[in-house]
């Protein structure tokens, strides 16, 4: 029966949304996904169909908020925007951004990687708090930082892309904490458990996701080749879904267009469950938000 699935899923054409978990069951998922290279932001549903798009210049990050709004970057500003279409939350700046995070105060934290600050905004837009992560008119270039996150204790863990570190600031700046991500880290995140997940790009060592513990030792990676049938190129968004895999966002640039999956899904023992690839709607995915319930029984 699953040799006749694998051979079904094989044989559809580019475009599907192609799907198959570990025991043989078919299932999609809904989401929210950014295109770096076409300067979008889409909503697909879980037969594969893109539902809604909007232009987003160079974005990289995407969040879904509770009231149903997408906030992502737009190369050098955030915006918030309704399903209506209507932009509700507007931040401009010189810098490149490829940050942002909608905090629980209702205030919206942003990255802004030439200047190297870290900014909490409020509604208006307007500073209310700034962190330099820079010496004061130094330009950290295109590479300083991609994805930034804002943890539980106040704390800022951002990827230093052209440095190929991760590192955690404290609430004032200082380092705390780091890690080597040889290749590039483009995304990361904190688990529960005080583990860090780490996605890295395609720069000599990487095109890996990889997990550490809090001393920075790897307890789990996933790398090139390691997925049956998913070739990794350059990995950027990564998600740890609450059934325990993880969702990579395998982003197609630098002449990888159309020769693996826009996204997988994989287990803890690196089998791919789902994968999603739509060549002719959609060209690279660097980030990717779930709308539906990650957690599925077989």
């Amino acid at each position: 029966m699953k040799t006749t699935i694998l051979l079904v899923l094989a044989l559809l054409p580019a475009g599907f949304a192609r799907s198959e978990t570990a025991v043989g069951t078919a299932y999609g998922h809904a989401f929210a996904c950014t295109d770096y290279a076409q300067g979008k932001v889409f909503i697909v549903s879980r037969a594969g169909k893109v539902e809604w798009e909007y232009p987003a210049p160079d974005c990289n990050e995407l969040s879904v908020l509770p009231n149903g709004n997408l906030l992502f970057n737009t190369g050098h500003g955030v915006k918030e925007v309704t399903r209506a279409k209507e932009v509700v939350f507007n931040y401009q700046s010189k810098s490149e951004i490829y940050a942002c995070q909608r905090l629980a105060d209702g205030n919206t934290f942003v990255g802004e990687c030439n200047a190297g600050r870290l900014l909490i905004l409020n509604p208006k837009g307007e500073i209310v708090r700034e962190v330099k992560l820079l010496p004061e008119g130094k330009n950290g270039g295109h590479t300083y930082m991609r994805n930034v996150r804002v943890l539980d204790n106040g704390h800022f863990l951002v990827a230093h892309n052209g440095e190929q570190v991760v590192r955690e600031y404290d609430s004032t700046g200082k380092p705390v904490w780091e890690v080597a991500a040889k290749g590039g880290p483009h995304s990361v995140i904190r688990l529960a458990n005080g583990n860090t997940v780490i996605s890295c790009g395609d720069q000599p060592g990487g095109s890996r996701v990889f997990e550490v513990d809090p001393k920075g030792q790897t307890v789990w990676q996933v790398q090139g080749e390691e997925i049956p049938g998913h070739s990794l190129k350059f990995l950027a968004g990564v998600r740890r879904l609450p059934n325990g895999n993880t969702l990579i966002c395998n982003w197609l640039g630098h002449g990888q267009f159309g020769k693996s999956p826009h996204l997988v899904e994989v287990t803890p023992d690196k089998r791919p469950v789902w994968s999603f690839a739509d060549y002719q709607a959609i060209r690279t995915i660097s980030n990717v938000v779930l709308l539906d319930e990650p957690s599925r029984k077989p």
